[in-house]
């Protein structure tokens, strides 16, 4: 990976829209919910004020809102800072 956020900011890779039937109806991604956990991919080293508690491979849930998307090398993750962050999962 060759993107290394800075400060308190973490690189997310979002779960996978779960795909959604009714009835024989395929429902299109741009209708679909987004995800609202996923898995970190890389961290920044912290500021002086707040020390980074995520670590790369922690399952996180974050806020529907939060982040920006990015995309690199046809995959899309969001960046976010550690507070952005509800939960980690497990």
């Amino acid at each position: 990976m060759n993107i290394k956020p800075l400060a308190d900011r973490v690189l997310i890779l979002p779960a996978p829209a779960e795909e959604v039937t009714v009835s024989g109806i395929i429902i299109p991604d741009s209708a679909k919910e987004k995800p609202l956990k996923g898995k970190v991919v890389a961290v920044g080293c912290g500021t002086k004020d707040e020390e980074m508690t995520l670590k790369p491979d922690d399952t996180v849930i974050y806020g529907k809102y939060a982040g920006t998307e990015i995309e690199h090398e046809g995959t899309t993750y969001l960046i976010m800072r550690q507070s952005d962050v509800l939960a980690v999962i497990g």
